[in-house]
């Protein structure tokens, strides 16, 4: 059978038999057209002609056009479907895609500001002295404590205990953690609470100049503001400083399971990503100081 032939097979396999979206179907079309001029181009038209071998040199042609490992994975599988069907109908004898994985996906280390950086941020909030506190606590609990922006969102007052310099965080899954609170983080805590005065241990750390309680998408500009002024790292997010603070922790030579245990990690393997990009840094300041690097 002609790999054509068999592709159109297979398309009315997904559109009528699995009753896939026209959106799967037209991009399903679109992958094998291309593996079919492919196939055309090297004369390996006929369907059992083609080989585990010519299927991963169709992968590498794509991996050379710097096509994604995400891209590559998707039209390898719209692959594996055609050859499943063409085995299933007898068609051909033997599957040449049952056996290749999906290519490996490089994980991109996250974006980390320096703690210098982050110091400055404090500074340029001073400039703005209606906003200030508000501003110096939000990057205090994000960077100090290691906190996502939805459990900063979520804090009470009554989740402080400053006397015990300890944080009560709800975590993902609802799991409650306690996070350890240092001095430069009480400091600002303490300042914070001394402009706003606590009406009552349930309301909310953090509020909005309304009076509601502070919100992701508020954090995610105020964090973007500031984080622009001190640095032209790409990403601008809360979640920087929370990668930031892991990062400095490791480079100072933290424990990494306490690490864990601070970030709210389920897996370790989570929280080792981390200490990848501990490492590209010390590689980075190997080679701009070390003289025979």
């Amino acid at each position: 059978m002609n790999i054509k032939e068999l592709s159109s097979n297979y398309i009315d396999h997904v559109e009528n038999i699995k009753r896939y979206s026209p959106h799967t179907v037209k991009s399903y079309k679109t992958d094998l057209n291309q593996f079919t001029d492919f196939c055309s181009t090297k004369k390996k038209t006929d369907v059992n002609k083609i080989s585990e071998k010519f299927i991963k040199s169709y992968l590498m042609k794509l991996s050379e056009e710097n096509l994604g490992t995400r891209s590559i994975a998707r039209k390898l599988a719209v692959i594996r479907g055609l050859f499943n069907l063409a085995f299933k109908d007898e068609v051909i004898k033997t599957n040449p895609a049952a056996l290749i994985k999906n290519p490996k996906s490089i994980k991109k280390l996250p974006d980390i500001a320096s703690s210098k950086e982050i110091m400055e941020t404090f500074h340029e909030a001073d400039k703005f002295e209606e906003d200030a506190a508000q501003v110096k606590v939000i990057f205090e609990l994000l960077y100090g404590s290691a906190l996502r922006v939805s459990e900063l969102c979520n804090l009470n007052i009554a989740d402080i205990d400053l006397e015990r310099k300890t944080l009560r965080v709800t975590g993902k899954g609802n799991k409650i953690r306690i996070v350890p609170i240092g001095e430069k983080s009480i400091e600002t805590l303490s300042n914070y609470l001394s402009k706003f005065p606590i009406k009552s241990l349930n309301e909310p750390l953090i509020e909005t100049k309304k009076g509601g309680r502070i919100y992701p998408r508020l954090v995610h500009r105020i964090v973007n503001k500031y984080l622009a002024l001190v640095t032209d790292i790409k990403k601008k997010s809360p979640h920087v400083l929370r990668h930031s603070a892991a990062t400095h922790m490791l480079d100072n030579g933290a424990d990494i399971m306490a690490v864990k245990e601070i970030l709210g990690h389920e897996n370790l393997s989570t929280t080792q990503i981390y200490t990848h990009v501990s490492i590209e840094r010390l590689k980075s300041t190997y080679k701009k100081s070390h003289p025979k690097s």
